[in-house]
């Protein structure tokens, strides 16, 4: 097992990662939600990769990712070298990395169509917490309203807002919201927008654009100014913005969330692969 005192990714690091879930989607038929925006921006403060080579080829990986009061905990074995306890022990690690930290929530994260997930889960203490979609733009006509907009984010007022939605919509507290909002904008990989109506400051969302594809995180709209088209005329226009670039358009959302869900597919969105989550008891 490779451990490396500086924790940010090198190129090569990454490409390993890459190929590696090639094979491992090619063999299962599903994909793997490894958020590659994340692991190309790691901060280098906090051992948040665990790798396991045999002969010098990456065959497992385990990601941590931090969400405000919650990680997400996702990896991988090569196929060929499964049941060998390789993702236990990569498991292991980075619960015991994440068990130094005040962390609330620790959620494992398996696609829905992966068996050999659903096996290996079996035997973990954890319980189903949540599915969650991934849905593409499909090409659907949309209208768009002058009196709603988007600007990039650029004042202290911006920044607030973004702070307050995260704890309205995301279940944030104020301190997670502020350090992982200051963490989006230290990284500047996504593009962060806040959304106005008639003038005011109604609502935000985050673009991430990479490799042909731009996927958009974040969507929040204030409770009051809710039920009133702010949403779907912002999301209109930002897919128009992206699709106008020839960027696919991606986002997720919670199977639970139905407004959403509707919202979305009104769209054109459509689902196209789901991941499940399960909570990990301590």
């Amino acid at each position: 097992m490779t451990n490396r005192g500086d924790n940010m990714l090198t190129k090569e690091e990454l490409a390993s990662i890459k190929a590696l879930q090639k094979v491992c989607e090619q063999d299962g038929g599903f994909q793997l939600k490894l958020n590659f925006d994340m692991l190309e921006t790691r901060n280098g403060i906090e051992k948040e990769d665990f790798f396991h080579y045999e002969e010098g080829k990456l065959v497992g990986f385990l990601g941590r990712y931090g969400f405000g009061n919650k990680i997400e905990l996702c990896g991988m074995v090569h196929p060929d070298y499964r049941r060998r306890g390789i993702f236990t022990k990569l498991l292991d690690m980075g619960l015991e990395e994440t068990k130094k930290r005040n962390i609330q929530t620790i959620l494992l994260n398996a696609p829905t169509d992966s068996q050999a997930a659903k096996e290996f889960l079996k035997n973990i203490p954890c319980t189903f917490a949540v599915a969650e979609y991934q849905m593409k733009w499909q090409k659907t006509e949309l209208t768009e309203d002058p009196s709603v907009s988007l600007r990039l984010s650029a004042t202290k007022e911006d920044l607030e807002a973004a702070i307050q939605l995260e704890v309205l919509a995301f279940g944030f507290n104020e301190d997670e919201a502020r350090e992982f909002n200051n963490r989006i904008r230290e990284n500047n990989t996504e593009q962060n927008f806040i959304i106005e109506a008639n003038g005011i400051t109604a609502g935000k969302m985050r673009v991430a654009e990479s490799d042909g594809e731009a996927w958009i995180y974040g969507f929040a709209v204030f409770p009051e100014l809710q039920g009133k088209g702010i949403g779907r005329r912002a999301l209109s226009r930002i897919v128009k913005m992206e699709d106008q670039k020839g960027l696919s358009v991606f986002l997720e959302v919670e199977a639970k969330n139905a407004h959403a869900l509707k919202l979305y597919e009104s769209c054109g969105f459509r689902t196209y692969h789901s991941q499940d989550y399960y909570e990990y008891q301590r």
